[in-house]
């Protein structure tokens, strides 16, 4: 590494890994210190973002479930890395199952 040259991500470069396209569900969350309803704004099979005034700061665990079409529903944890108080926050998900991950996958086709 050269010296004096900072290679670490800028903001404007991508960090999703996954494309997320605009399915607007409501998402319900239980967090250490909050529970509510938000509504998603956009989510993919790594993550979502949700419109919350709730106050989640960065790096904080949830858990969520997200209804789908029918009587499914995703249930899966997760965890703030990006926060805009009073707006919404970005959430990644943790240890999302092969079968809610398919479910996902399915509803997010339909988009």
């Amino acid at each position: 590494m050269v010296e004096g040259i900072d290679d670490s991500p800028t903001l404007s470069e991508e960090r999703r890994q996954s494309n997320r396209p605009r399915l607007i569900v409501d998402v319900f969350f239980d967090g250490k210190d909050a529970t509510g309803v938000a509504s998603t704004q956009d989510i993919s099979v790594g993550g979502l973002y949700m419109n919350t005034q709730t106050d989640l700061p960065e790096g904080s665990l949830l858990l969520m479930r997200i209804p789908l079409g029918g009587d499914q529903q995703v249930v899966v944890n997760g965890e703030v890395v990006y926060s805009n108080p009073g707006r919404g926050v970005g959430v990644r998900f943790h240890g999302l199952s092969t079968a809610d991950r398919a479910m996902l996958e399915l509803e997010l086709g339909k988009v």
